[in-house]
């Protein structure tokens, strides 16, 4: 569209300005061609529609020069496969690396619109749980940024994980609708469809040299059709693709079941082929909800291979080069089942030999780990692999042979070896390991922090590790400081540009720079009125949810993660009652104020996460409410934690809760978050905790509790917890006040198995860290009541987080992994 042309006798007017208007007049177009409103009745959802729709705009031809000089230069490609990508809002995103905000702030503000009120507007895509999703959103955000051409593949979720509401203190789980009025970021692409295959069986085909091929005759198929949205790097250099799959019915409606009176039956295949990608993480309690999870799996790997595949046969003309110009990164086991259909597509379709397969396979895939826990080093039962995909199961077969022989032949493994690489498990019901295949079918294997990798090594690959030493390397994980340090916290930005000039924002090592202010009264004054501004924003967000008034002058304690027993809220809750008994029966303390905050998701069908959070609530109903306290403690839980709340709660903390069970949390990014923003951590030797000692230094975190090695040393052990708890009068008083109902009268017993599991195997080192953990809390106290050691304590952690940039993570995946050049900042 022409912009209003500028009057040459005029002042010229500042880009800024220019921009503004061009930005005011595009805004309008869309408000009025494209969403069909007069500004004049216009909603906000309108406006929050046509600007999104403006900034977009702004987007496409870069984006498509992007993809242009890839074709051009035929440079490696990156495809990034997780059944997760927490993205979260993306219009400030793309706004801000755009350069933008400013100018669509005034463009707006001409319209009498307010652009806060529209970046809130805007829901958060549906698409994650947690860590794993917001890595692997951080992680596109920074192939953009640093220049390398990539595709993240997904699923494109209707309603996502589950809306969190709370019912007396209970979770209760709702649908996500995110996507109920249409997602204006995306685009449909009808060309990028593909049918995937479940069930049927395998026939031998006669071929005309006389030779015999194998070929999947599948009897249920849907298709997989793509929606790409923009992923805008930092100043606009390069614009990625975040690829996501539908799934929808080769056949609609049965029409001669819908004829014939049956008008639901008719839709049955529709609601079976859509199911695939309505819910992130069905519940596999029961028979059925495991079927779906590996429907998901498989349908979003083949549907990302088939692309990847035909991609590279349009460029390329031949799949031979495909390991010198594709890298296909794995995102945990979910997506581990693409090595045998990489395996089917090459060999069943375009006739490659067995061996020649299987080096460019192991060639083009890397493996991200992300966890030691059982449960998430995924295993599917032979049977429903043989029933739901006959062809990758016998290729999985044939690929453990070839191991195992490796290993029996080459390696002179034991039985107990072999029965420990294998890729099936034969104790009790059969079982394919996906991370053993992920391992096998991959050229590098990677931890995400230092102490994951060597426990990989230790323990669930140690034989493995043994068979193939050269692949498992670490790559500790990052996180995007353009979102969780520039956009969500613009005043602690514009302080450190201010005080260091702003050559951070395009080299991230030189923010520290700021060390050597950490000590400067006046600029400890600032960066405390920075986060007293944040904490004013979040202390009226607590208001407006949950109904409790917190004072920011209080230390803001702040737990917000997945509820899982290893993360060790339980520990947070019963020390906070111990705390809450020695503020009742020594009030004469000086006791530094606090407000606890908890936040996190529990899954459906986990019952002691879901118990936890009540506990939580319970414990918050009596402490907020007793004036013994004086209002120096408060709890609360805040429902619904996604991207946006994560947001407004991490600029505002004054201290993180880092505090797992040592050796069970990977690496953490929750933890990188709070260090940018200038909050303390409180943790264990755990995942990334232990790298981020190494950069900012013991004087500046508060360490406690047991090491993996302790840890893992008292489980071998079967250590009895009854004589922690007995020679801890504090803890065992709390324990007792909630076995006994003093914080659920309505059901004295709710909590009564929960304390149980403590007295009887403490598996999670709750009772054993506990006089630690108090401890440290009390260490915490004193420097609280110390600002001038807090402040410089916190000013020297949002100096030293620049090794944790996702920018730093994906250049040593590009260089030692993937094989492809960096070029960007």
């Amino acid at each position: 569209m022409a912009h209003k042309p500028i009057v040459l006798d005029a002042p010229i007017p500042e880009p800024r300005a220019l921009d503004a208007e061009a930005l005011q007049a595009e805004i309008l177009e869309k408000l009025t061609y494209s969403v069909g409103k007069d500004p004049i009745v216009a909603r906000p959802h309108d406006w929050l529609k046509a600007t999104i729709l403006a900034v977009r705009d702004r987007i496409i031809d870069q984006w498509m020069e992007s993809s242009r000089q890839t074709w051009r230069t035929s440079n490696k490609r990156v495809y990034y496969l997780s059944l997760e990508f927490l993205i979260g809002r993306l219009m400030r995103d793309a706004m801000s690396n755009l350069g933008l905000m400013e100018s669509v702030r005034d463009a707006l503000t001409s319209f009498d619109v307010d652009l806060g009120d529209l970046i809130n507007l805007e829901p958060d895509a549906a698409l994650g749980n947690g860590g794993l999703g917001r890595l692997a959103a951080c992680f596109l955000e920074s192939m953009s940024s640093i220049d390398i051409p990539a595709y993240g593949y997904g699923i494109r979720y209707a309603h996502g994980l589950f809306r969190q509401e709370m019912s007396e203190g209970w979770q209760v789980e709702l649908p996500e609708d995110w996507l109920a009025h249409g997602n204006p970021w995306e685009f449909e692409r009808r060309e990028s469809t593909y049918e995937v295959g479940f069930g049927g069986h395998v026939e031998p085909v006669q071929e005309p040299d006389g030779s015999t091929r194998l070929e999947w005759r599948p009897s249920e198929h849907v298709l997989a059709v793509a929606f790409d949205t923009p992923i805008v790097g930092w100043r606009g250099k390069r614009v990625n693709t975040l690829r996501l799959w539908s799934a929808q019915p080769v056949d609609p409606i049965l029409l001669d079941k819908f004829n014939s009176g049956d008008h639901i039956g008719a839709l049955a295949e529709s609601s079976k082929a859509e199911a695939i990608t309505r819910v992130l993480y069905p519940a596999d309690s029961t028979a059925a909800g495991q079927e779906l999870r590996l429907r998901q799996e498989f349908f979003f790997s083949s549907a990302s291979l088939q692309d990847i595949v035909r991609r590279h046969m349009q460029q390329y003309g031949d799949l031979g080069s495909l390991s010198d110009k594709v890298a296909i990164q794995l995102n945990d086991t979910h997506p581990a089942i693409s090595i045998a259909e990489l395996m089917r597509i090459l060999i069943d379709i375009h006739g490659m030999k067995w061996a020649d397969a299987w080096k460019l396979t192991k060639g083009t895939f890397g493996y991200t780990n992300h966890t030691l826990l059982p449960e998430a080093l995924e295993t599917w039962p032979v049977a429903l692999l043989e029933r739901m995909l006959p062809r990758q199961m016998q290729i999985i077969y044939a690929i453990n042979a070839e191991v195992l022989q490796e290993a029996r032949e080459g390696a002179g493994f034991t039985d107990e070896q072999i029965a420990n690489v294998s890729l099936i498990d034969e104790h009790g019901s059969r079982r394919v390991r996906m991370g053993q295949l992920a391992f096998v079918g991959s050229h590098s294997i990677n931890g995400v922090s230092a102490l994951h990798t060597e426990l990989m090594k230790q323990t669930v690959f140690a034989d493995l590790n043994s068979l193939y030493p050269e692949r498992i390397n670490n790559k500790t994980n990052g996180v995007t400081q353009r979102r969780w340090l520039m956009q969500c916290n613009p005043g602690l930005t514009k302080l450190i540009s201010d005080r260091i000039g702003p050559e951070f924002l395009d080299d991230f090592s030189a923010l520290a720079k700021l060390d050597k202010h950490a000590d400067d009264p006046e600029f400890q004054k600032q960066f405390a009125a920075a986060k007293r501004v944040n904490k004013e924003r979040l202390a009226q967000v607590i208001r407006d949810r949950v109904g409790v008034v917190v004072s920011p002058d209080a230390m803001f304690d702040v737990h917000i993660k997945r509820i899982h027993e290893y993360k060790r809220q339980l520990l947070n809750i019963i020390e906070t009652v111990a705390q809450y008994s020695a503020m009742r029966s020594h009030p004469e303390r000086k006791w530094a104020p606090r407000v606890k905050i908890f936040a996190g998701k529990a899954a459906p069908s986990y019952w002691n996460a879901k118990l936890i959070i009540k506990m939580i609530t319970d414990v918050a109903k009596v402490i907020n409410n007793d004036p013994a306290v004086r209002g120096l403690l408060k709890v609360v839980f805040l429902p619904n934690y996604n991207v946006s709340l994560a947001e407004t709660i991490i600029p505002a903390a004054d201290l993180s809760e880092q505090i797992s069970t040592a050796g069970m949390e990977a690496s953490g990014t929750g933890n990188m978050k709070f260090m940018a923003n200038g909050a303390l951590t409180i943790g264990t030797l755990d995942g990334a905790n232990v790298e981020m000692l190494e950069q900012v230094g013991s004087d500046n975190m508060v360490i406690f509790g047991l090491t993996a090695e302790e840890v893992a040393d008292k489980r071998a052990r079967s250590e009895v917890p009854l004589n922690a708890i007995e020679s801890s009068p504090m803890l065992k008083e709390a324990l007792e006040a909630i076995a006994t109902g003093v914080f659920s009268p309505d059901d004295p017993d709710r909590y009564r198995d929960l304390i149980g599991g403590l007295y009887d195997h403490d598996w999670f080192m709750v009772a054993r860290d506990f006089d630690a953990f108090a401890a440290a809390q009390r260490k915490v106290d004193a420097l609280w009541n110390d600002p001038q050691k807090w402040y410089a304590m916190a000013i020297r952690n949002t100096a030293h987080v620049s090794w944790f940039s996702s920018d730093r993570t994906i250049r040593q995946y590009a260089e030692e992994i993937w094989g492809v050049p960096v070029t960007g900042a």
